[in-house]
């Protein structure tokens, strides 16, 4: 079977459409994988400070509690 010229340079185009909505798509994922990576980096350095805040904030209740003397109905 013999192609033409004609579809052959149709087909070549249209594979060159086709690459250049794939490299585009390409493009666009990458930039979102870009932001929810830097998302995802943000979110675990305020998890990571939660965690601090907490076990201090845990610290100085245990040891306000400790320092307390007793209820006077004790």
């Amino acid at each position: 079977m013999k192609t033409t010229g004609a579809s052959l340079e149709q087909r070549l185009t249209e594979l060159e459409v086709r690459l250049s909505f794939v490299d585009d798509t390409v493009t666009s994922l990458n930039d979102t994988v870009a932001v929810h990576d830097r998302q995802l980096l943000a979110l675990r350095n305020a998890l990571e400070s939660l965690r601090i805040d907490l076990q201090a904030l845990r610290g100085s209740l245990g040891q306000a509690a400790q320092d307390e003397p007793p209820p006077p109905h004790y």
